[in-house]
């Protein structure tokens, strides 16, 4: 499950792109493993639908029955974040790290759930060591930068979005963020080109290739309408 890079007041984002398969732990004979991938299935499936509470139920029976899989507990917690369960959420970070601490996305996760409780400096903390782990994290990196624009840190905030667009993955969002810093911090041009950037990258109403409008279209339009009579 991954992250905060839709607006400034939604931290919760893109969420099913966040559950994150352990494929690494060795299971006790394959049947077992397909079962506990079937059950990770299941709980994704429902967390795009949004029904939080029947995902949680899900890996709790996964991981009464395989308890030390830092990668579902991190998911989990995710799941408690996004059913305004923050306790219930930062155990379960705590719990993933202390049982993986080199596993990226928890630290990521747990950042998400420090910026959602408004501890920022300890977000930019958490982002900072899932970068360290793993420098492909890209998400992570716009994470961060979004978190250091929250602080008014906006020249850091662009450098952070300037790194994370070297890796050539989430572009549209990245122009999107960069470009509401810009308009932020009062650089109307940056902030209009950076929004023409977005969308012309992400799916358009119009684009029928596209199943669905993507969910960042119509605010992008509206801070350029913002701006667009003054250009």
């Amino acid at each position: 499950m991954a992250r905060r890079t839709c607006s400034e007041s939604d931290h919760m984002s893109a969420e099913t792109r966040a559950f994150r398969s352990p494929t690494q732990c060795q299971y006790p004979d394959d049947s077992l493993q397909e079962s506990m991938t079937q059950m990770r299935q299941r709980a994704l499936s429902a967390a795009r639908r949004k029904e939080y509470v029947y995902a949680i139920a899900v890996l709790n029976q996964l991981l009464a029955t395989y308890p030390s899989n830092a990668a579902d507990y991190s998911n989990r917690g995710l799941l408690h974040l996004w059913n305004n369960e923050p306790r219930k959420a930062l155990l379960d970070f705590n719990r993933a790290i202390a049982l993986d601490p080199s596993l990226a996305s928890s630290y990521n996760n747990r950042a998400n759930y420090y910026a959602a409780q408004g501890a920022k400096e300890s977000a930019i903390e958490d982002y900072d060591r899932a970068i360290d782990l793993n420098p492909f994290h890209v998400r992570a990196r716009i994470n961060r930068a979004v978190t250091l624009r929250e602080l008014r840190r906006y020249d850091a905030a662009l450098d952070g979005f300037e790194e994370a667009l070297a890796f050539r993955q989430f572009a549209g969002e990245i122009y999107a963020e960069r470009g509401r810093t810009y308009h932020l911090r009062g650089d109307w041009n940056g902030a209009i080109a950076d929004y023409r950037r977005a969308l012309k990258v992400l799916p358009a109403p119009a684009d029928t290739q596209a199943p669905t409008v993507h969910p960042r279209w119509q605010q992008i339009v509206a801070w350029l309408n913002q701006l667009q009579p003054a250009s």
